[in-house]
């Protein structure tokens, strides 16, 4: 028995939840978002909670019944307080600034790099070296981070580079005379 799938998701007020077929529905303050689960999966809403529940006994449907389950509560999550990732610029000269929906980044090369924020992201930039990554997509505010990350991952000698706020950078030690 799956322990994450047997927990019923509680909706908080505000967000409601609906299911036809196999795709669950939930709207809330931050926007819609949906899930289309897989056939060994049975999704019900029930007061003010949605259950997940395995259809058969097969080890396929007991596999997506606790990962169904996350992905409804992340869609819970997501309409309700969103989700974040927060990263830091270090290094002389490397900077970044939000205009409009460009990310200008400064670090360190020939050229500026301009990267594209895509739609239901938003990119802020509270200090020229502190971004934040917000929105109501689990999947889609990580791989953003990510890829702006992988413009100057951080190095481990002077740990120049971007890096999330709560990464720890093995530091190495230089070569000795």
């Amino acid at each position: 028995m799956s322990r994450i799938g047997k927990k019923p998701i509680d909706l908080p007020g505000g967000v409601s939840a609906t299911v036809s077929g196999q795709t669950i529905e939930v709207k809330g303050p931050k926007g819609v978002r949906s899930f289309t689960a897989t056939d060994d999966i049975d999704l019900r809403v029930e007061e003010n909670a949605v259950s997940v529940m395995p259809r058969g006994k097969s080890k396929r449907a007991r596999q997506q019944w606790g990962m169904s389950r996350t992905q409804v509560a992340n869609l819970v999550q997501g309409v309700t307080t969103g989700f974040k990732k927060e990263l830091e610029i270090n290094g002389v000269g490397y900077r970044a600034a939000v205009q409009g929906k460009v990310l200008k980044l400064s670090l360190g090369y020939s050229h500026d790099v301009d990267f594209e924020i895509p739609e239901g992201v938003t990119v802020t930039a509270s200090k020229p070296t502190e971004l934040t990554v917000e929105g109501s997509d689990q999947q889609l505010v990580g791989q953003v981070a990510a890829n702006i990350r992988e413009w100057r991952k951080p190095e481990p000698y002077k740990g120049k580079g971007i890096k999330y706020k709560d990464e720890f950078i093995f530091r190495k030690e230089g070569k000795k005379k």
